[in-house]
C-alpha cells in the first residue's frame, strides 16, 4: 500500500520517484523538513518517509503555504532539468537514443542494486548522462535480495544477510501498457518451460532505468529466483541471469520505447561481458526482417559499444558450450538463429584458451565493432589481454581504445564542499564545474584562503568521527557486546588526527592487509605521540570468497586490539551512505592493488573531488593523472614475481611514505597555525584533478569517441549495406591467404644516411582476387628500440604506380624521409580496408614481409 497524498501534496510523490533528489540537495532538504525525524528513521529514503508519515502531519503541510510554495518550486525546478535542452542538445548529429546495459546499478542506498564499482560506475554513467541530456536507457535487473548486508561474528568473520526486496516499496514504478496491464516480457527454455520478467521503472533525472524482475507468478519456483540476488547461485543460475539481462533486456527497450514513443536506440553500449547476449537478440531481430547471420551481425556490431572493465582473466564469465547450446538451440531461446555460428562468437580461438568453454568478454568483442577499456593503463593491459583475438597484430595495434571512468560529483561531493565553491565562484558556475566540467571553472577555487579550506577540512573529519562512533558501537552490539563493554567507543578516532580511508571490496588483489604486513610498525605509526594516524577500513568480500573473508577477519582481529582500536577501525556494511561521509571526511585515500590489476579504481576519485589526497600503487586512474603534487605513488616491486617479497617491499615503501613525506606534512603547521604545504596541495588536487575525475567528462568522451561514431555506422550499416559489408569481408578473409609483400627495396642514399634525406621505397605485393581498393599497403617507419623493434612509428599509406604485371603483382612506391636521428626502422604491412570498417583491424587480417620479425623490414643505423 502507497500513501495518497493530499492533492496540494502530489507533485511530493513525484518528486520521491525521480531519483535525482539522491544528488539534488534543495529536494533531499524539502524531504526532511516534511518530517526531520521520519526522515532520519528512513535513512534518506523520501518513500520510506511519505509510507511512514502521519496522516494528520500531511493535512497539516497541505495548508502551509510556506512548504507549498517551497513545493511548488522545487517540482518546477525538476520540470525545467528535465525537459530544456542542456549540452546534448547542442552537439551536432549525435544518436538519438543509447540504451546501456549493466548487470547492477548504483543510483542510491534507497535502491539497493550494486555491490560494488562496476554497479557505482554505471549509476554515475547514468546520472552525469540525464545531468548532459544524454538520452541514454538504462537497463538492468531488479534484485529482490540486492547483493548482501554484511555484519561480524565476535570472532570477526563476515556473516551476510539478504534482507527481501518489496518492490512496492522501492522508487520504481511499473511499466505499464496502454490498458494498464504491467509490461512483461518472456524468454523460452529447454523442455517447454519460459521465463517471464515484469519491467519496474526507476526514473533516473531525465533517464529511464529498466529493472527486469523474474518474481512473478507466471513462472515456476525455480525461474521466480532468477533475479533473487547479485552475483548468486552456480553457472546455470548465472547464465539465465544474463540471458534475462541482454535477450531480455533488447526487448524491454523495445517494449518502452513502444508504449512511450521514447526514440529507439541507434547505440547498444554493453557495461562488461555480463549483457553481451543483448546483440543475440539484435540479431534474431534481424534475421525476422530477412537479414541473414553475417549481414545481421555487421548491422549489429556497427552500432554496438563493448566495455571491458576487468584486467584479468580469472573475472570474465565463462560457461560451458554445452549449456550455452543447450539454452539457445532450437529447443530454447534464439531459436532459428545458427546455434554453431552463436557458439563461435564465444569461443576461445587464441593460444591458451578453452574452445570448451564459451566466454561472454570474448563474445561481447565479437558483437561490438568499438571497444574499450576504463583508464589509460587499463586499455594497454586489455590490448595484451584480448591480443589473441587480434593475430598478427602487436597489442598496441588492437583496436581497443580506453575511456577513463569518472564519478558523479554532485553525488559524491559533500554539501559543504559544494557551498564553499557556490560562495567562490557563484552557484550556476558551480553546478556547471561539478557536471559539465571545464578547468576554468576548477581553476577558481586557488582563491579560496588557506583558513577557510583547513576549517572546512577538520568540519568534515569531525562529521565522520561521529559517524564512526556511532557505526563501531552498532557493529560490537552485534557481536554480542553488551553496553558495559562499549564506554570506549566514545573516543574512537580524533577530529585533529590525520585519517587515512581505504574501502573497496575485498579481492585479494585489492590487498586488504597490506598496512598490516608489519604490525609493529603499523602501530608505531598509530601511536606517534606527535604526529599519529588513524585508519577507516571498510569492505565486503565475496560471500563465496573465504579467502578474502579471511582477509576481513585477520584485519578486524588487528582493529579489536585494545591498544589500537581507537585508532583503526573496521566498519562493516560499505554501502553508498556510509560513502558519503567516508570520502569527504578522510585526509588521504589508501589504495594498494597489485599493479597492474586494477582497471580503474573510482573511490580515489570521489575522495579528491572533496579535498583528499591519494596515497596509491600508480594503478588504474593514477598510473595517468597522479603529478607529484596532488598526493603520492606507493613504489611498486614490478619485476619481483614472488608475491610474499612483492608485498614486503612495498608494504615497507608505504610505511616510509606515511612516516617521512605523508605525517610530517599534515602537522607542519606554520606561523599561522595551519599546514600551508598540505593545504596547497588540497587546492591543487581539486583545480586539477576536479574536471578530469568527472563522471560528466567520461560520458562527454563516450558520446564523442564510441556513440557518436557508432551511430553514424549504424546508419550506414543495414538491409542491403550490411549485406554488402558481409559479402565483402567474407571475400577478403577467402582470398587473404594469397595476399604477400613479395618484395621490399629502398633506393640508396649514398654514404651514411642522413637526417632529412630521402629515400624511394618500392614494394611489390600479391592480392591474389583482391583489388588495391580492398587493401591498404602501409610503410611504418622510425625509431627502434633495442631488440630493433619499432617504437611509436610514423604510418603512411603507398600507393599503386600500375596496374598488376603478368605475374598478379602490384607495384607500390613511396618517399621514405629519415625524419630521426639514432636507429630508424622500417617494414611494410597490407591491410584490409574498406569505408565502413571502424578500424584497419577490425578483421585480425594483416600481411608483412616473410623475413620480418616483429614489425621491422630495415634498420639504418
Amino acid at each position: 500500500m502507497r500513501t495518497v497524498l493530499p492533492e496540494p501534496l502530489r507533485p511530493l510523490g513525484e518528486l520521491a520517484q525521480n531519483l535525482r533528489w539522491s544528488w539534488h540537495p534543495e529536494t533531499r532538504e524539502l524531504f526532511q523538513s516534511v518530517d526531520p525525524a521520519g526522515w532520519r528513521a528512513a535513512q534518506g529514503d523520501p518513500v520510506r518517509l511519505l509510507g511512514a508519515v502521519s496522516k494528520e502531519r500531511l493535512a497539516a503541510l497541505a495548508e502551509d503555504r510556506r512548504f507549498l510554495r517551497r513545493l511548488t518550486a522545487a517540482a518546477e525546478e525538476l520540470a525545467d532539468y528535465t525537459t530544456n535542452p542542456r549540452w546534448y542538445q547542442d552537439q551536432p548529429d549525435l544518436p538519438a537514443a543509447i540504451a546501456y546495459f549493466s548487470p547492477e546499478f548504483g543510483i542510491t542506498a534507497a535502491l539497493p542494486q550494486y555491490s560494488g564499482g562496476l554497479g557505482i560506475l554505471a549509476g554515475d554513467h547514468l546520472k552525469a548522462a540525464s545531468d548532459l541530456g544524454a538520452p541514454i536507457i538504462g537497463v538492468g535487473l531488479l534484485y529482490r535480495h540486492g547483493y548482501f548486508r554484511q555484519t561480524l561474528s565476535r570472532e570477526g568473520w563476515q556473516q551476510e544477510h539478504y534482507p527481501v526486496l518489496d518492490p512496492n516499496e522501492l522508487p520504481v514504478t511499473p511499466l505499464r501498457t496502454p490498458d494498464g496491464t504491467p509490461a512483461e516480457v518472456s524468454l523460452l527454455l529447454p523442455g517447454g518451460r519460459s521465463l517471464h520478467a515484469r519491467i519496474w521503472k526507476a526514473q533516473v533525472g531525465r533517464v529511464p532505468l529498466l529493472l527486469l524482475d523474474s518474481d512473478v507468478e507466471a513462472n515456476q519456483p525455480a525461474e521466480r529466483d532468477v533475479t533473487d540476488r547479485l552475483y548468486g547461485g552456480g553457472s546455470e543460475h548465472r547464465l539465465l541471469q544474463e540471458m534475462l539481462l541482454g535477450i531480455g533486456g533488447v526487448r524491454a527497450v523495445r517494449t518502452y520505447c513502444r508504449i512511450t514513443g521514447h526514440p529507439e536506440p541507434e547505440v547498444f553500449h554493453t557495461n562488461e561481458g555480463h549483457a553481451g547476449f543483448l546483440g543475440l537478440e539484435r540479431i534474431r531481430e534481424l534475421a525476422l526482417e530477412g537479414l541473414d547471420f553475417d549481414a545481421a551481425l555487421e548491422a549489429v556490431r556497427a552500432g554496438t559499444v563493448f566495455t571491458t572493465h576487468t584486467p584479468v582473466p580469472a573475472g570474465i564469465d565463462r560457461f560451458d558450450r554445452e549449456l550455452v547450446a543447450r539454452h539457445l538451440g532450437d529447443d530454447g531461446e534464439l531459436a532459428g538463429v545458427d546455434t554453431g555460428r552463436i557458439l563461435e562468437l564465444g569461443m576461445e580461438t587464441y593460444p591458451g584458451g578453452d574452445p570448451n568453454l564459451f566466454n561472454m568478454a570474448v563474445m561481447g568483442l565479437r558483437l561490438a565493432q568499438r571497444a574499450n577499456g576504463v583508464s589509460t593503463l587499463h586499455g594497454s593491459v586489455s590490448r595484451e589481454m584480448f591480443a589473441g583475438l587480434w593475430p598478427g597484430f602487436d597489442p598496441e595495434d588492437v583496436p581497443i581504445t580506453s575511456i577513463t571512468n569518472g564519478v558523479h560529483a554532485p553525488t559524491w561531493v559533500a554539501p559543504e564542499v559544494v557551498r564553499l565553491g557556490a560562495r567562490q565562484i557563484g552557484a550556476q558556475r558551480a553546478e556547471d564545474a561539478l557536471t559539465v566540467g571545464g578547468a576554468e571553472r576548477w581553476e577558481a577555487i586557488s582563491g579560496i584562503p588557506d583558513a577557510t579550506v583547513w576549517e572546512l577540512r577538520r568540519e568534515l573529519r569531525e562529521q565522520l568521527v561521529t559517524d564512526v562512533r556511532h557505526r563501531v558501537r552498532e557493529s560490537w552490539r552485534q557481536r554480542g557486546a553488551g553496553e558495559a563493554e562499549l564506554g570506549w567507543t566514545d573516543t574512537v578516532l580524533d577530529p585533529d588526527v590525520l585519517t587515512i580511508g581505504f574501502a573497496r571490496r575485498v579481492p585479494s588483489y585489492k590487498r586488504l592487509t597490506l598496512m598490516l604486513r608489519d604490525q609493529d610498525r603499523l602501530m608505531e605509526l598509530l601511536l606517534h605521540p606527535e604526529r599519529p594516524i588513524q585508519i577507516v577500513v571498510a569492505g565486503k568480500a565475496h560471500p563465496a570468497d573465504d579467502g578474502g573473508k579471511r582477509l576481513v577477519q585477520e584485519l578486524v582481529r588487528f582493529t579489536d586490539d585494545p591498544r589500537v582500536r581507537h585508532r583503526i577501525v573496521f566498519l562493516p556494511d560499505y554501502d553508498m551512505r556510509m560513502a558519503r561521509l567516508l570520502y569527504p571526511g578522510c585526509d588521504v585515500w589508501l589504495n594498494n592493488p597489485l599493479r597492474p590489476l586494477e582497471a580503474c579504481g573510482t573511490s580515489g576519485m570521489k575522495a579528491a573531488l572533496n579535498g583528499c589526497l591519494n596515497l596509491s600503487v600508480l594503478d588504474g586512474w593514477w598510473d595517468e593523472w597522479f603529478d607529484g603534487d596532488n598526493g603520492w605513488a606507493i613504489p611498486t616491486a614490478d619485476g619481483v614475481d614472488d608475491e610474499d617479497r612483492r608485498d614486503e617491499l612495498e608494504a615497507a615503501a608505504l610505511y616510509d611514505l606515511l612516516e617521512n613525506q605523508v605525517a610530517p606534512r599534515f602537522y607542519d603547521h606554520g606561523a599561522q597555525g595551519l599546514p600551508g604545504r598540505w593545504i596547497e596541495m588540497v587546492r591543487h588536487t581539486l583545480t586539477t584533478l576536479g574536471p578530469k575525475v568527472l563522471a560528466g567528462r567520461m560520458v562527454q568522451d563516450y558520446v564523442r569517441t564510441l556513440y557518436a561514431p557508432a551511430a553514424r555506422s549504424h546508419r550506414s550499416v543495414h538491409g542491403e549495406q550490411a549485406r554488402s559489408l558481409a559479402a565483402w569481408k567474407r571475400r577478403v578473409r577467402e582470398q587473404w591467404p594469397q595476399v604477400s609483400v613479395d618484395h621490399v627495396e629502398a633506393g640508396s642514399v649514398g654514404g651514411t644516411p642522413e637526417l632529412g634525406a630521402t629515400l624511394t621505397l618500392r614494394v611489390e605485393v600479391a592480392l591474389g582476387g583482391l583489388d588495391p581498393t580492398d587493401v591498404d599497403v602501409q610503410l611504418l617507419s622510425g625509431r627502434v628500440d633495442a631488440a630493433d623493434r619499432l617504437a611509436d612509428p610514423t604510418v603512411t599509406s603507398l600507393k599503386p604506380t600500375a596496374r598488376a604485371d603478368v605475374s598478379g603483382r602490384y607495384h607500390y612506391e613511396g618517399p621514405l624521409t629519415l625524419d630521426r636521428t639514432g636507429p630508424f626502422g622500417y617494414t611494410i604491412r597490407v591491410l584490409p580496408t574498406h569505408p565502413l570498417l571502424a578500424t584497419p583491424a577490425e578483421l585480425g587480417l594483416v600481411a608483412v614481409p616473410p623475413e620480418t620479425e616483429g614489425m621491422t623490414a630495415g634498420v639504418l643505423r
